[in-house]
């Protein structure tokens, strides 16, 4: 089994960085030979932000990022870039926890790909 770790750097919006990746971790998951963790730094914690309100027939990163979850990928995001933004543990995605430096050299050195967004 191939694990892959996805690194998102941009926000939820505004590019489409964060959104392609987990489209890409959605795929991966659903072929069934990888495992795909994704941890979320910089403006890309606003990504695991709940109750996100966006336009009718737009995406929904926070949703996304749920499916990422409940096909068993594990989400990580930045806790310095969390509190830097105002975004408390209980305001995360259902699944998604804390990350920190320590965990993602953790994932890094035990990913056979790493792809940065």
């Amino acid at each position: 089994m191939q694990k892959c770790l996805l690194i998102l750097n941009d926000p939820p919006y505004g590019t489409e960085r964060s959104y392609n990746a987990l489209r890409l971790a959605r795929k991966l998951l659903e072929g069934g030979d990888a495992e795909v963790r994704v941890f979320l730094i910089g403006d890309a914690a606003a990504c695991a932000k709940t109750g996100q309100k966006v336009p009718s027939g737009f995406y929904n990163i926070a949703d996304m990022l749920g499916g990422v979850i409940r096909r068993k990928g594990e989400v990580a995001v930045c806790g310095t870039c969390i509190d830097a933004r105002g975004i408390a543990d209980a305001d995360l995605v259902e699944g998604a926890r804390r990350g920190t430096m320590d965990i993602l050299t953790e994932w890094t050195e035990a990913a056979d790909k790493v792809l940065v967004f």
